[in-house]
């Protein structure tokens, strides 16, 4: 999976470029550090999706150049169910926290 940062960081968007070329463009829900892992984190849905429809959160980590960029060969797939269960947390407390997701 490939990806393109579109914009700066008021606009950012990424479109993902699955294993047959097809291109979509997520949102950046948000991103964050584990410093038990010691990555970076950024989680996305996609751009299209209606406001009554269920999305389906991308998360991956990342490494970000030295001003915060970050380009296709930065997102790493997540692969450990350790780490995964860590950041479906870090979503749940998210999601669950009016402060953080605008609810």
């Amino acid at each position: 999976m490939a990806a393109q940062v579109n914009g700066d960081d008021e606009d950012r968007q990424i479109t993902l470029i699955d294993d047959q070329g097809n291109e979509e463009l997520y949102e950046v829900l948000f991103t964050f550090h584990s410093e038990d892992y010691d990555k970076s984190y950024v989680l996305l849905y996609p751009a299209a999706v209606g406001d009554d429809e269920d999305i389906e959160v991308q998360a991956f980590n990342y490494d970000a150049d030295d001003a915060g960029d970050v380009t296709s060969s930065d997102l790493h797939e997540i692969e450990s169910d350790d780490e995964w269960d860590m950041v479906q947390g870090v979503l749940n407390t998210f999601l669950n926290d009016d402060r953080l997701s605008g609810k």
